[in-house]
């Protein structure tokens, strides 16, 4: 799922010219409320049915909203203002990763059995979500890096969101919680590698001097 991988996590710091296009900053303020909405509510249910796949892919509509704020806030301010926006997201990603994996860890350790049902239904919402946004986006799928980035991270997310329907069943069939754990240990790590790829442009770029004044 490329809301955490390497494609979708990578910056591009160049101004993006298609941000002045209202079509596109629609779209992207749409995007937008749909992930933060849907962290919000999967990482509710992902505590209240003790999914550590739920809480993954929650993780996974921040790191995208995360996106999308950045895109519509700081594009167009200097490198190094828009490298430290980067730098915070990689760093949100990077503790959300661990929790997780730490979340799951203790699940496998507990045996604990996740609400499935609530797996499903939770899931089928990221999936509607996702699909919504994938549609509101279909119009700018071959723009520049930008444009295409924020498309490929909604189309690959949609396989996120069926991983977690695969662990509901998984959950469901077998009756125990291994299927949960090991999807979210996945996209956990997903996100993490994301996190480092995001952090590492972000500090070489604050390495970077500062452009020379020229005083007349």
């Amino acid at each position: 799922m490329l809301g955490m991988g390497s494609e979708c996590c990578s910056h591009d710091h160049r101004p993006d010219p298609h941000l002045g296009n209202p079509a596109f900053r629609r779209v992207l303020w749409a995007v937008l409320a749909i992930n933060a909405i849907m962290f919000l509510v999967e990482i509710g249910a992902g505590v209240a049915a003790g999914s550590a796949s739920l809480q993954a892919d929650a993780l996974d509509f921040l790191g995208d909203a995360a996106n999308y704020a950045i895109s519509l806030f700081v594009v167009g301010m200097a490198l190094r203002y828009r490298a430290m926006a980067a730098l915070a997201k990689g760093g949100s990603m990077g503790v959300f990763g661990l929790w997780v994996i730490g979340t799951a860890i203790w699940h496998a350790a507990h045996g604990t059995l996740p609400n499935a049902f609530t797996m499903g239904g939770v899931g089928v919402a990221a999936l509607a979500a996702n699909a919504a946004s994938f549609a509101l986006l279909w119009a700018h799928r071959y723009g520049d890096a930008n444009m295409r980035s924020a498309w490929i991270c909604t189309r690959n997310d949609v396989f996120g969101n069926l991983a977690v329907l695969l662990a509901a069943l998984g959950v469901f069939g077998t009756g125990n919680g291994w299927p949960d754990v090991i999807v979210a240990t996945i996209m956990a790590a997903l996100a993490l590698q994301g996190a480092v790829l995001v952090i590492r442009e972000s500090l070489g770029e604050l390495r970077q001097p500062l452009p020379v004044r020229v005083h007349r």
